[in-house]
């Protein structure tokens, strides 16, 4: 399965063209490479999402063409999430 339609199935990214986005601007990285928007996927496969200010990270557990809302979380096992640090700011006394 591609990345960007596991991401859109599994509903950790709501539409398919955002996880396209996200993949085409080097935001997505499977098992450690870079992933374009049709990078194939395979059970135990590692995934890691930039969102904004934090990293994302999680394992494949079952790649299915369609799913339950209910059922979405049981496709993927978040491993970690790290925050990113704010740039540290001026103090101003």
């Amino acid at each position: 399965m591609r990345i960007d339609k596991f991401l859109k199935v599994a509903r950790i990214i709501k539409r398919r063209t955002v996880a396209k986005e996200a993949c085409d601007q080097g935001r997505v990285a499977v098992n450690g490479r870079p992933a374009k928007s049709g990078t194939n996927l395979e059970v135990g496969d590692t995934v890691k999402i930039e969102f904004g200010n934090k990293w994302l990270t999680l394992r494949v557990d079952v790649l299915e063409n369609s799913t339950k809302k209910e059922d979405a979380s049981k496709m993927y096992t978040i491993l970690d999430e790290e925050w990113k640090e704010k740039a540290s700011e001026p103090e101003f006394f």
